[in-house]
């Protein structure tokens, strides 16, 4: 009996000391987790109002603080509970060299990532055409690009397959031209086919004057003379100028008794008899 109080007088000290100690550690990391997320956020606060730094960088700042944030709260705690960090330190490095040569193509999205950043073929807001997928971009990560469809679709990619890809930002410039095949038919004059579209160019104000809009016969067709038809415009206004025009097009064409052939194929019979 007396050794077993013995034991537990001996004991219960440890267990306070280390108790405590725990119970502080568990504390510190809490509050530290807490804090490190009141920082990311407060971070993209201020890159949101801040005019000075880009819309692309502030997702990766945010992310960036809370990490280094967790880093020191970690590394904290292990000191508090006793552990060395200076051979945890080691042991991570090892870790780390595993799962490097584990996730080669993870750091190969880190390093495209890194590019993307760096070179900035596009930023957060632009509308892009990644690998044949239109869309306008939400975020850039480390990793992945974020990017809505413009049916509202989203999409995640790597960011390997992103930088390694051609990309088409239909953002950059603030003009773009618009590219459209008109066909009449052979019946048809092409002075009063081309006239009759000049006319309808003329009366639309979002086309631009300088570079000109451009009328020429593009090829003599199957079933139909094609013109290419190619105005300048706004890139705010591409889209809708594009619809509208179509539109216009076709009631002047009717109006005026230009026709729009119709597919159609000669069919010769031979009687051998």
């Amino acid at each position: 009996m007396e050794n077993i109080n013995s034991i537990v007088e001996s004991i219960v000290p440890i267990l306070v000391q280390y108790g405590l100690k725990v119970l502080a550690a568990v504390f510190v990391l809490i509050v530290g987790w807490s804090v490190a997320g009141w920082l990311s956020k407060k971070v993209r606060r201020q890159c949101e109002k801040s005019e000075t730094i880009d819309a692309t960088l502030t997702p990766l700042l945010a992310k960036i603080t809370k990490i280094v944030g967790l880093t020191v709260v970690v590394i904290f705690v292990l000191n508090m509970v006793g552990i060395q960090t200076a051979s945890l330190v080691a042991v991570l490095g090892a870790a780390g060299l595993a799962v490097g040569l584990a996730w080669q193509g993870t750091l190969a999205d880190v390093a495209a990532g890194v590019m993307l950043l760096v070179m900035r073929p596009f930023n957060v807001g632009d509308s892009v055409d990644i690998a044949g997928v239109s869309g306008t971009v939400k975020e850039i990560g480390l990793v992945t690009t974020k990017m809505n469809t413009f049916d509202n679709v989203a999409m995640i990619l790597p960011n390997s397959n992103v930088w390694g890809t051609n990309i088409k930002n239909m953002s950059e410039n603030d003009i773009r031209r618009l590219d459209m095949v008109i066909g009449f038919g052979y019946d048809d004059n092409i002075d009063h086919a081309m006239e009759t579209i000049k006319d309808v160019l003329d009366g639309e104000d979002r086309i631009l004057d300088d570079p000109a809009p451009q009328i020429a016969v593009s090829e003599l067709g199957g079933s139909s003379v094609n013109l290419i038809v190619r105005p300048w415009t706004t890139k705010e206004d591409y889209w809708s100028l594009k619809f509208d025009l179509t539109k216009r097009i076709k009631e002047r064409f009717d109006e005026e008794g230009i026709n729009f052939p119709y597919p159609s194929h000669d069919v010769y019979i031979h009687n051998e008899n």
